[in-house]
């Protein structure tokens, strides 16, 4: 047996050997015993290759998400995280040391030492943070075609919408911008200006889409779009040295998957365009934690598929790491799945034929083990235990490992209630995204159109009468009442003269025959 653990410690420790910053994961289990010389780490260089985390409900991928985000602060990494339930903000706070604690650092030979980090705590709705806006514009038609559940031709109308404001500069930036382009498009004036270069857009169908955004208003999801908006530069704080840790608290938009997932990947789609190219780096400049990752493929188009593909696979040029974090590896597609070179799989169950498909596509996932039975080690993982493959620093996957992990140091569970709303209240950036700003955009653009098309249209109302008028004669024109007494008026006064003249002529005459 001693030649069994010694030959597995080699080999643990021959394929975990980092020669630069590294995250401590744990140490390696064999036979259900921990071995604390079999060392499992993860090389800092080696995350913009992108992970996975997974495992069944309960198994502890929260707080390996956390254990993760705390070492990449301490590394001096920003790090962004969805706090979907609001128990991570406990990063906030110290840990309390206690037995359990205590022995696990020793057991896997990392001494616990309680510790709370810098962290931004922010809100979609504004309520539980600092207010995150994104403008219609750079969430992009895809994202916003997945959110609306439109169906093909609908979101080509949609891509067509906006080029035709990108060709034509008109902001678009919240979802009135959008209804009023709508209509202007499909019923008003817009329509001979799209017509010829972008195609014409049917009332029905402009009808549908104003359907949905109406629909996705009343759902309460308007106010993520506008200004001003969230800048990702705002990502990379550091606070004595050590890299802020982001939360995204969506405790209270739970029952809106589909908005917050989107939502997560137009702000990677933000960073692949405004970051600039910096090819590897001996730490990245920022790991992105996409949690409940299986929401956002449900259901997914194939141009919503290839826009998060081609996301993931170029973004590692920018300094970002990408971990998506679900239930099993086959809630990820094989395009995506296949870019993730580090692995964190905690337990899974086999209670149903569902799950023991699942386990069988997961066991393929991973390399051979020369100490393991894939699928029997994860069915008997405990909760704090993982099996791990992650690229060492030389980008080769390392030697499969059942992994006992690292405890976190802060508090695992939500922070104390004043804790919260003092972090919140003294962040810099709250008085920054707090009161949303309103400046011109297509919907005052087209309100101005709209004026002056009407105002054109009556002027040429005008002009068309006074033409028909002319066209006429003017003999045959139909007098207004004024014109009319004023003829009536001459006709009796013509008339009255000639009777004078006629009275002073006869006078005249008699006076000259009366003489002779």
């Amino acid at each position: 047996m001693e030649d069994i653990k010694k030959v597995f410690t080699d080999a643990i420790t021959a394929s975990y050997r980092p020669k630069g910053a590294s995250i401590q994961l744990g140490a390696g289990i064999l036979s259900g015993e921990v071995l604390r010389d079999a060392k499992v780490s993860l090389a800092l260089k080696m995350m913009n290759r992108h992970g996975l985390i997974a495992g069944a409900t309960g198994t502890g991928k929260t707080r390996t998400l956390q254990l993760i985000a705390e070492q990449l602060s301490d590394a001096g990494v920003p790090v962004f995280m969805l706090d979907v339930k609001g128990d991570l903000s406990g990063l906030i706070e110290s840990g309390k040391a206690n037995e359990a604690l205590i022995e696990r650092g020793e057991l896997v030979g990392v001494p616990f030492e309680a510790t709370g980090f810098p962290v931004e705590l922010f809100s979609l709705s504004g309520k539980l943070g600092v207010p995150m806006r994104i403008t219609v514009e750079d969430f992009g038609p895809v994202m916003l075609a997945r959110v609306l559940g439109l169906n093909e031709t609908q979101a080509g109308v949609l891509a067509a919408i906006f080029k035709f404001t990108a060709d034509q500069q008109w902001p678009l930036i919240d979802l009135n911008d959008l209804k009023k382009l709508l209509s202007y498009l499909s019923e008003g004036p817009g329509a001979a200006e799209i017509k010829d270069d972008y195609g014409k857009i049917s009332t029905a169908t402009s009808g549908t889409i104003l359907r949905k955004i109406v629909a996705a208003e009343q759902q309460g999801i308007a106010h993520i779009f506008g200004e001003k908006e969230f800048e990702i530069a705002d990502f990379f704080q550091r606070v004595d040295g050590r890299g802020v840790i982001n939360l995204l608290n969506i405790a209270d938009i739970q029952d809106q998957p589909l908005l917050y997932s989107t939502f997560l990947l137009s702000l990677l789609a933000q960073l692949f365009k405004q970051l600039p190219e910096v090819g590897d780096l001996e730490k990245p400049k920022l790991v992105f934690f996409f949690d409940e990752a299986h929401l956002l493929f449900n259901g997914a188009s194939k141009a919503f598929l290839s826009q998060v593909e081609q996301i993931v696979r170029l973004i590692r040029s920018k300094g970002v790491g990408v971990f998506f974090c679900t239930q099993a590896a086959s809630d990820i597609p094989e395009s995506v799945l296949g870019q993730l070179g580090n692995r964190i799989q905690h337990a899974l169950r086999a209670f149903t034929p569902n799950d023991a498909e699942n386990l069988r596509k997961t066991v393929k996932t991973y390399p051979r083990s020369r100490f393991y039975e894939i699928d029997s080690i994860l069915t008997s993982l405990g909760t704090g235990q993982a099996l791990v493959t992650v690229l060492n620093d030389k980008g080769i996957p390392t030697e499969v490992v059942a992994t006992h992990l690292v405890a976190a140091r802060a508090v695992m569970g939500p922070c104390n209630a004043d804790t919260y709303a003092s972090t919140v209240r003294n962040s810099e950036l709250l008085g920054k995204y707090q009161v949303p700003v309103n400046r011109r955009s297509a919907s005052e653009i087209i309100d101005e159109k709209m004026a002056l098309f009407r105002t054109e249209e009556q002027q040429r109302k005008t002009q068309g009468t006074a033409s028909k008028a002319t066209r006429s004669g003017g003999g045959n024109r139909r007098q207004t009442p004024l014109e009319a007494a004023q003829t009536q008026a001459s006709r009796a006064l013509a008339r009255e003269g000639v009777k004078l003249i006629g009275k002073i002529a006869s006078g005249i005459l008699g006076a000259i025959f009366k003489k002779k």
